[in-house]
């Protein structure tokens, strides 16, 4: 089944009650995870750092992305809180870490075994090897990135997974270059394609660079979606993503940078529930009738019938013989055959030949 990831982001925009009806929301919708984002601001921006214009004209406020990002901080001490509420619900915590206090305390202080390495992370090699080095499975989105930066950030996971020491950069590919470190990534990395704008035009989407990742890097392809409605995710999962992550709020009117491209939750219960719909239609590959078009062969083709009334003695032509329905008799496939051969029986108009 396709993992489905709500991401909650900021979206909670720094309320614990928002939190908690985020985490209910994707619950509710079916979601198997929902994810929020886990940092010190002090240590993902400068104060030079300046705003996406998407994060402008959202907040409809310009300011520094310290500053916004000092309101949409979840405190350390609050995790633990939300992941016990995420376990006691039934639906699993994910959170992405932007720096490395906070990728230890994910590991450390509250023990999880998957991460995310978002797409602004991705040629932030140190950070990047810190993830590696937990052992942890990754998913990493690609937003932004060539196929050579993302060959590159692959090299540096091999590497941390190895547990190699002495970090260069001819040595992340030499990981990358090695049957072990291609093997740990095959058991263990994810990359998400995804087009890092918020919402992200249809025309640059381009699903099929799926395709693309998954043929040079030999992976498990999924897809991270900014566009606006769930279009997009079902057909990715059509594609053969393995992943969905997508963008929730309680309401798209609320301040704050990234509900304006994020579903609602009865969006996201309509994505999750049209999901599992493809999922069932994919089905096995296998081309052959279905229990469904068993029961209706026989109604739906048909057989050689008389055209005429047929004495037993007289050659089948094409003046006695028809193709009609139902499909109980001799196939059609067989009325070249079946010219000229001697009727061994008596048939009235319309009656099946057998």
């Amino acid at each position: 089944m396709t993992l489905i990831i709500a991401e909650a982001g900021v979206n909670h925009n720094g309320s614990k009650e928002l939190a908690y009806k985020l985490v209910d929301a994707a619950k509710n919708a079916g979601a198997d995870i929902v994810k929020f984002q886990t940092f010190k601001a002090k240590n993902l921006a400068s104060k030079e750092a300046h705003q996406a214009e998407y994060q402008v004209e959202n907040t409809q406020r310009k300011e520094s992305q310290l500053a916004m990002l000092k309101r949409l901080e979840l405190p350390y001490e609050f995790h633990h809180e939300l992941i016990k509420y995420c376990n006691d619900v039934g639906i699993e915590f994910l959170s992405t870490a932007f720096d490395s206090e906070s990728l230890a305390f994910l590991v450390n202080d509250l023990g999880l075994k998957k991460l995310k390495i978002p797409s602004g992370e991705i040629t932030n090699a140190p950070l990047v090897l810190e993830h590696a080095q937990t052992g942890c499975n990754l998913i990493l989105s690609t937003g932004m990135a060539t196929l050579a930066e993302i060959e590159d950030v692959l090299g540096v996971i091999a590497f941390g997974y190895l547990g190699l020491t002495n970090p260069s950069f001819d040595a992340f590919r030499e990981a990358y270059a090695s049957a072990k470190g291609q093997e740990l990534l095959k058991k263990k990395v994810t990359i998400l394609h995804c087009t890092t704008e918020y919402p992200a035009p249809m025309d640059e989407i381009n699903l099929k660079a799926m395709d693309t990742l998954a043929h040079a890097f030999k992976l498990p392809v999924g897809y991270s979606d900014h566009s606006e409605g769930i279009t997009v995710p079902i057909a990715a999962v059509a594609r053969g993503a393995i992943v969905i992550e997508k963008h929730f709020t309680l309401d798209k009117n609320m301040d704050g940078p990234d509900h304006k491209a994020s579903l609602e939750p009865g969006e996201l219960k309509t994505m999750v529930s049209a999901i599992r719909n493809v999922e069932l239609a994919l089905g096995l590959g296998v081309k052959a009738p279905t229990a469904s078009e068993i029961k209706n062969k026989v109604v739906a083709r048909k057989s050689l019938v008389a055209a005429t009334d047929i004495n037993k003695g007289e050659a089948f032509s094409r003046h006695n013989l028809a193709i009609k329905r139902p499909g109980a008799g001799i196939s059609p496939f067989y009325y070249w055959d079946t010219l000229g051969k001697i009727s061994t029986e008596s048939y009235k108009e319309d009656e099946i030949i057998k």
